[in-house]
């Protein structure tokens, strides 16, 4: 990768991670973003499956399609959570599709550069 893209990937991961999901839950939970957007942030917890890959982390390794909660099984789930009739179940549905994206992300980003 070049180096100031090195230096831009983990600012873009993170904030797709911990920022955006606020930006998100501020245009669809308007009263109370602020609960709907720690909720889509809890759906990061998706990333334990980590744990359970060898080595844990691997840099070079697309989490989206190796981990058991990062596969397509999994973002039906998620998919199908937006249809429940409790905003804080489709807050984590849409926050959970949305670190899909954000790891989606960086799988392109690891193939393009």
């Amino acid at each position: 990768m070049d180096g100031s893209i090195e230096l831009l990937q983990p600012v873009l991961h993170y904030g797709g991670h911990f920022l955006v999901p606020f930006l998100i839950a501020a245009v669809i939970w308007r009263d109370s973003w602020k609960r709907a957007g720690v909720v889509m942030v809890a759906a990061n917890l998706i990333d334990l499956d980590h744990l359970l890959a060898d080595p844990i982390f691997d840099p070079g390794r697309c989490s989206v399609g190796f981990h058991l909660l990062h596969g397509w099984e999994a973002a039906l789930v998620y998919g199908l959570m937006l249809i429940i009739p409790r905003w804080w179940v489709r807050a984590f549905g849409l926050g959970a599709l949305w670190h899909l994206c954000v790891d989606a992300g960086d799988c392109f980003a690891m193939t393009a550069l």
